[in-house]
C-alpha cells in the first residue's frame, strides 16, 4: 500500500510540474503572449518564432526538464512501471494544465525529456530523427510527429516490456492528437516553417 501511495504522490507531482507555463513566462518577459500570437500554442517553436532562437531554446530545455526530472526521480524511488506513469502524468500536465483551464501546449519537449530518461537509446535516436526532419523541412511539427511515432516502435524493437510500450503508445497518441491542426495544414501545404520561410 505504501508503494502505491508513493507512486500516486509522484504522479501528482509529475502532473503539477508539467503544468508550469514555461512558454508563457519566457514569452511575456520578452513582450509576447504565445497563446495569443503566432500559432497560439504555448510551446518552444512558437516562442522561437515570436521572440527568437534563444528564447525558444530556453523554453525547450525547461520543458524537457519537466519530463526528465519527474521520470528520473520516479525511476530512483519506485522504479518501473511507476516511472512510466509519472512520465505520462507530466505530459498530461503540460497538455491539459488545470491551472489554465486545461489549455496547454502540445507536450513534445516534455515527452522527449521523459523518454530520454526512461529509454536513453530510443530517446537519442528520436532526437536525431527530430533534428533531421526539422533540418530537412524547417517544420517543427514534422519532427515532432516523426519522433512521437518512432519512440514506441523503437521500444518494441529493443524488446522493452509490454507495459512500457503501452504507456509510450498513449504518450504518442496524445502528441498526435494535439497536432491535429498541424496535420491539416501539412495536407494543405500551409504549415508554418521555422526561420520565417515558407507558408505561414
Amino acid at each position: 500500500m505504501s508503494g502505491l501511495v508513493v507512486t500516486g504522490g509522484l504522479i501528482v507531482g509529475g502532473y503539477l510540474l508539467g503544468t508550469v507555463p514555461t512558454a508563457l513566462v519566457v514569452g511575456r518577459r520578452l513582450g509576447h503572449d504565445p497563446t495569443a500570437e503566432g500559432s497560439g500554442n504555448p510551446g518552444a517553436s512558437n516562442v522561437y518564432r515570436l521572440a527568437g532562437r534563444r528564447a525558444g531554446l530556453v523554453v525547450a530545455l525547461v520543458d524537457l526538464a519537466k519530463g526528465a526530472v519527474p521520470a528520473a526521480v520516479a525511476s530512483l524511488v519506485v522504479g518501473r512501471p511507476g516511472a512510466d506513469w509519472v512520465w505520462l502524468a507530466a505530459v498530461a500536465g503540460h497538455v491539459w494544465p488545470v491551472t489554465r483551464r486545461f489549455r496547454g501546449g502540445k507536450g513534445v519537449a516534455t515527452a522527449g525529456g521523459g523518454g530520454l530518461v526512461l529509454a536513453p537509446v530510443a530517446g537519442v535516436v528520436c532526437l536525431a530523427l527530430f533534428a533531421a526532419a526539422v533540418a530537412t523541412t524547417r517544420i517543427a511539427a514534422v519532427g515532432s510527429l516523426a519522433m512521437a511515432v518512432a519512440y514506441p516502435l523503437l521500444l518494441a524493437t529493443l524488446g522493452r516490456p509490454g507495459d512500457e510500450v503501452a504507456v509510450a503508445v498513449v504518450v504518442a497518441a496524445v502528441l498526435v492528437i494535439r497536432h491535429r491542426s498541424n496535420l491539416a495544414r501539412l495536407v494543405r501545404g500551409e504549415e508554418r516553417r521555422l526561420g520565417g520561410r515558407g507558408p505561414r
